[in-house]
C-alpha cells in the first residue's frame, strides 16, 4: 500500500512556479508555512556518490589525446547536505534515501536546531513519517535544481573528488569529508556560493 504524504505534524508549503520564486515566491511560501524572522531556515538536498565515476575537464598538449581513467563499480552512497545563508554547512551519510533514512534525517537536523528545510519533492521527502517529525518544510518547484543553493556546494564537491581512482567507497567519502569540513571552516566562501540575494530577501521580510 502507497503511503500518503498527508503530514499529521509540522507544517508544510509549497512554492509557486521556478519562475516565481526570485519574485517573490520563496518569501511567500515561508510565510504560509508560519515561519518568522530569526529562525534558521536551511536549503537540503542529496547527492549520490559511487564509485561509477566520471572524468573531468583537464589540461593537456595540443595534439595529443587526453585519457583518462574512470571506476565502474556500482557502489554508492548519498550525501545529505544542508546550508543556510550566513554559510553555515551541515551533512550527514545515508545508506538510502527510503522514509526510514530520511525521517531520521530530519530529527538530527531538529536536535541540530535547524527550524525548516527547503527541498524538492523526491518520494522520502513526502512521507509522512518525514512530516510527522515535526519539521517545516518547505518544497520546491519540480525540476529546478538550480533553485537550490545545496546544489552549488554539490557542483564544487564533483569538482574537487571526480576524475581519480579512489579503490574503494569509503577512501572517496574520506575524500569529500576533507572538502566538506574545509567548506565549513571557511563561511566566507560558502556564502559567495549559496547566499543569493533572492534567498536572502525572503528570510529577512519574514515578520517577526
Amino acid at each position: 500500500r502507497r503511503e500518503e504524504s498527508t503530514p499529521t505534524t509540522g507544517r508544510e508549503s509549497i512554492c509557486g512556479s521556478p519562475g516565481g520564486m526570485e519574485k517573490g515566491g520563496l518569501g511567500q511560501a515561508l510565510v504560509g508555512a508560519g515561519l518568522a524572522g530569526g529562525q534558521l531556515v536551511c536549503h537540503s538536498d542529496e547527492m549520490r556518490l559511487g564509485l561509477r565515476g566520471q572524468v573531468r575537464r583537464v589540461w593537456g598538449i595540443r595534439g595529443v589525446k587526453v585519457r583518462q581513467r574512470v571506476e565502474c563499480t556500482y557502489q554508492w552512497c548519498y550525501l545529505a547536505l544542508a546550508v543556510d545563508t550566513l554559510g553555515a554547512l551541515y551533512w550527514q551519510w545515508l545508506a538510502n534515501l527510503k522514509k526510514e533514512q530520511v525521517a531520521q534525517l530530519v530529527r538530527d537536523w531538529r536536535e541540530a536546531e535547524i527550524e525548516a528545510l527547503v527541498w524538492d519533492n523526491a518520494p522520502g521527502h513526502k512521507a509522512r513519517m518525514v512530516s510527522g517529525v515535526g519539521m517545516t518544510l518547505v518544497s520546491l518547484p519540480p525540476y529546478a535544481p538550480e533553485l537550490n543553493p545545496a546544489e552549488r556546494i554539490f557542483e564544487e564537491l564533483r569538482r574537487s573528488v571526480e576524475g581519480r581512482i579512489y579503490g574503494s567507497l569509503e577512501k572517496k567519502k574520506a575524500r569529500v569529508e576533507e572538502e566538506l569540513v574545509a567548506l565549513a571552516a571557511d563561511p566566507g566562501r560558502v556564502k559567495q556560493l549559496c547566499s543569493w540575494s533572492w534567498i536572502r530577501a525572503a528570510l529577512e521580510q519574514l515578520p517577526l
